[in-house]
């Protein structure tokens, strides 16, 4: 790798740690916690103000359950794999199905089985724009005013800055994907070529 490629990674680092810390809508005190890295030092990382060192993304590589080449985004090695890792949160297992930090991001979600879920689910709203696709089970899908159910094979796709929740619709898991556009990019698809 020349100087030249090899100070653009490293200047790249800092808005990749940023940008992750910020998806995993996490502090830099709590972050300090898990990973035993000063604020400070953490801080001066994000802005640039800190050279990276193994020592020092190691630890925060494990602490948001992503490999070490995606803090650092190692050039290309020719293979296109998507090497997954799953991680939990909200009660659901998270499979991302993409490598970038950035951009469109996309997911197989997991919901476990369990017991019916009854009452209001619990909405948020937030900037960008989100495709649903169910592989298995029922989901259950509040948006605005909406209480929806879908099941394997139905889509949905909406703006996140309408208030919105999801849950089981029954007692079996649901396992479907999800593609989140921060900045709010639709997904578009096609059921078949275009005609010439």
């Amino acid at each position: 790798m020349a100087d030249d490629d090899f100070s653009t990674v490293l200047k790249g680092v800092g808005p990749r740690l940023r940008a992750l810390r910020r998806d995993r809508g996490t502090t830099l005190a709590l972050l300090s916690e898990s990973t035993g890295i000063s604020v400070s030092t953490l801080s001066r990382l994000e802005s640039g103000g800190r050279k990276p060192t193994l020592e020092l993304l190691l630890p925060l590589a494990k602490a948001y359950g992503v490999q070490l080449d995606e803090l650092v985004d190692a050039p290309p090695t020719g293979d296109p794999r998507v090497h997954l890792r799953s991680f939990s949160r909200y009660g659901m297992t998270f499979v991302p199905l993409t490598r970038h930090l950035g951009g469109l991001q996309a997911y197989k979600q997991i919901m476990p089985a369990g017991p019916l879920q009854t009452g209001e689910l619990e909405q948020r709203t937030h900037e960008g724009y989100e495709w649903l696709y169910i592989l298995a089970g029922r989901l259950r899908l509040r948006l605005g005013e909406h209480d929806l159910v879908l099941g394997a094979g139905e889509a949905a796709e909406f703006d996140t800055r309408t208030p919105h929740g999801w849950g089981r619709a029954g007692t079996e898991a649901v396992e479907f994907l999800t593609i989140f556009g921060r900045q709010g990019e639709k997904m578009h698809v096609r059921a078949r070529p275009a005609e010439k």
